[in-house]
């Protein structure tokens, strides 16, 4: 998928007619254009000219945005963000003055320069003044005017033609009904209230990125490498595989590797969203981006660039944000016809008006104000400001949305299926019980088996040798050591052969001495600490819980037995959990999460799937949402961020659609016979300020807390 800058997008309508123009493109599969980060991603076989080519036909421009250009988009922003502010100040310097020449000295009996008492001098002062403003906004008549001509109107045109109406009438006025009331201050003042609606909207669109820009400030710029035994400063970016760099306490670690020297705490708050620092040591692994709390460490790189845990991070989550969820479609078709629908209203009312009524100016001025008050703009951005809120929020959190679909359908989550090994437990299994023979001691069990065991690089073997150390009990030496694989280990100690293995279905590991059972090891997998929590917290929501394992029946009951989980499934195979979730699906929606190559088909087969903690490459591939940290707390996390992005959606939807239909009526003079009317300065201001409100209430989803 490519990605692509657009420029010249002013609303909804502008995003849709470019999504159009690049879908119908030869060779494009895929095509989502987002307006509030002025982006577009591409997807197909089509040559990037004949893309960039279809935005330039519809109106607009558009170059791709290659690894590294970061830094000239950001600085092109904050220019164009300063050049709309010098604009915004001229716009208020002119329109004060006009102000005061057209109503303040009236309202308040002030006098202004006796040359413009002169006849005619005070109208031809507030048309230069008012042109002033208007030229200082051209962008916003430019833009309108163009679009029209491409049969793609748009916002600027609403406001393109609501102006000029103002300042053509008052000219006419001026020059053939001299003493009628002038309008130039409103054609002034629609262009400026709406510039000030749209600072404030880009200053809080901005706030939406927040949460990303502040993990991409994590990032360092530079590396501290050793070569031939001298310390050199360079950038991350050239930095290479197996290069050796040297970090200090309080530096961020400027690349994944692994300690080769030096132990310290490393916060991973950047990764993980959990601030309290990890011990590491050699030959512990490090992400880049973590910060370096105590201790000073020497690192070997292992991954560098775009390969890096935290480059892909800020790519799926940069990419997620950029996607475009399935409760969008709903604004971009209403979108799509809105300007030439608010445009045919306007001539509807300046008609009815004008036959009905026969006031000239009155008829004019609901036609402007129904322009004016249109807003196009807080529909499109109704979904992508919660979108890119909670994709920031979740990647502080350590919560990975692929795309904004799963963002959005995560909360409708029904049953969530999990992965017992690794997911609700820690994947390390331990001694839980020693249960000797008669005239067996329990120290002689686990000193015989754990001596044998030391031999094998099996888990079951490595959890017994531990449980010896940690008992500080001294092993015996093995002779004539043998593994049979699938039927344990042989050895003999002191003259006597002895074999550790199952002997039985259940989860105990025997040893026989000289053939003889002589006791029992009862090893289990850890259950994670807050598991039990998770679930509970899942059974509240309404959400059933099923446990799938390839572990033994026995094993698995106790598990779940210690969670609370009614539904199990045990002994099954990768594809058995396949076959199982696409049996639940029917049920109602799924969410399946785990963390091996074995749950790959299970993930891929439910509605959500899930990679939880460090999962492997294939089941993060297969998965919609990625848990960074390995806890299950985090999908409870999930499905509660999805619901409120949803629920923040809806409320933006309503609040735009509502917006309209309430204010074209009152703006056309619907409830004019109620004394209710509006004049087009404060449709505009009602219009500038509609997109604000929309990406502030966006903006609430920032106090999510999991």
């Amino acid at each position: 998928m490519t990605k692509y800058s657009v420029t010249g997008m002013g609303c909804a309508a502008c995003s849709a007619r470019v999504e159009k123009a690049v879908s119908s493109v030869p060779g494009v599969t895929t095509c989502t254009v987002n307006l509030l980060t002025n982006s577009m991603m591409v997807e197909g076989t089509a040559t990037e000219e004949s893309i960039v080519q279809a935005v330039v036909q519809a109106g607009y421009g558009a170059s791709r945005v290659d690894e590294g250009t970061k830094d000239d988009v950001v600085k092109k922003t904050e220019e164009a963000s300063k050049e709309s502010g010098r604009r915004l100040i001229a716009s208020i310097v002119f329109l004060a003055g006009l102000m005061y020449l057209s109503m303040f000295g009236m309202m308040f009996n002030l006098k202004g320069p006796a040359f413009l008492d002169s006849k005619g001098i005070l109208g031809y002062t507030q048309a230069l003044l008012s042109l002033i403003v208007l030229i200082i906004n051209r962008r916003f008549f430019i833009s309108g005017f163009k679009s029209v001509l491409h049969l793609s109107a748009n916002m600027d045109t609403l406001v393109a033609l609501g102006s000029s109406a103002s300042f053509l009438y008052s000219l006419y006025v001026m020059f053939f009904m001299p003493g009628e009331h002038l309008y130039f201050e409103g054609a002034a003042m629609i262009v400026t209230l709406i510039s000030i609606g749209k600072t404030l909207e880009a200053h809080a669109k901005g706030k939406t990125t927040n949460a990303i820009n502040s993990l991409l400030d994590l990032a360092p710029k530079t590396a501290t490498v050793l070569k031939d035994g001298k310390e050199s400063v360079i950038p991350v970016s050239d930095l290479k595989p197996g290069d050796i760099f040297i970090v200090h306490p309080g530096e961020n670690i400027p690349s994944d590797a692994e300690i080769i020297e030096g132990n310290t705490s490393v916060n991973e708050a950047a990764i993980t969203g959990e601030s309290i620092p990890v011990d590491k040591k050699s030959p512990d692994r490090v992400t880049g981006a973590t910060q370096n709390v105590s201790g000073f460490i020497k690192c070997r790189t292992l991954k560098v660039g775009q390969d890096t845990t935290f480059a892909q991070i800020i790519k799926l989550v940069t990419d997620s944000a950029s996607s475009k969820a399935p409760v969008q479609k709903i604004a971009d078709k209403v979108s799509s016809v809105f300007v030439p629908v608010v445009i045919l209203l306007s001539l509807i009312t300046f008609v009815l008006w004008k036959v009905f009524y026969a006031d000239l100016e009155f008829s004019l001025l609901r036609a402007i104000s129904v322009l004016v008050i249109s807003c196009p703009c807080a529909l499109g951005l109704a979904t992508p400001v919660a979108v890119m809120v909670g994709n920031g929020v979740g990647a502080k959190k350590g919560i990975l949305f692929k795309n904004s679909v799963s963002l959005e359908q995560t909360g409708k989550t029904k049953i969530v299926v999990l992965d017992k090994t690794g997911t609700l437990t820690k994947g390390e299994p331990v001694v839980k019980k020693i249960i000797p023979s008669d005239g067996i001691k329990e120290e002689q069990v686990l000193r015989l088996t754990a001596s044998i065991e030391k031999q094998s690089l099996h888990p079951l073997a490595k959890a017994i040798v531990k449980k010896a150390e940690e008992a500080e009990i001294k092993l015996s030496p093995v002779s004539d050591f043998t593994e049979v694989p699938g039927k344990g280990v042989l050895g003999t100690i002191e003259g006597h052969k002895y074999e550790c293995g199952r002997f039985e279905e259940s989860a105990f590991i025997g040893i026989k001495k000289d053939g003889k059972l002589i006791g029992k090891i009862l090893l289990q997998d850890e259950i994670k600490p807050d598991s039990p929590a998770a679930i509970k917290d899942l059974k509240k929501l309404g959400i059933k819980v099923v446990m799938l394992t390839g572990d033994s029946r026995e094993t698995a009951h106790e598990v779940g037995k210690q969670l609370g989980i009614e539904e199990i499934y045990s002994q099954v195979l990768p594809k058995d959990k396949s076959d199982i979730v696409a049996k639940l699906k029917k049920e109602g929606f799924v969410m399946m999460v785990g963390d091996g190559i074995n749950d790959a088909p299970a993930l891929t087969q439910s509605d959500i799937g899930v990679a939880i903690g460090a999962g492997s490459d294939v089941a993060i591939d297969s998965a919609q949402v990625v848990l960074v940290k390995n806890s299950i707390k985090d999908v409870v996390s999930a499905i509660h961020l999805s619901r409120e992005v949803k629920k923040n959606i809806m409320q933006n939807l309503f609040w735009a659609f509502i917006y309209n239909v309430l204010g074209i009526p009152l703006a056309a003079g619907v409830f004019t016979s109620f004394g209710i009317t509006l004049n087009p300065m404060l449709c505009s201001l009602a219009m500038s300020l509609s997109s604000f409100c929309v990406v502030s209430n966006s903006l609430r989803l920032n106090r999510f807390k999991k």
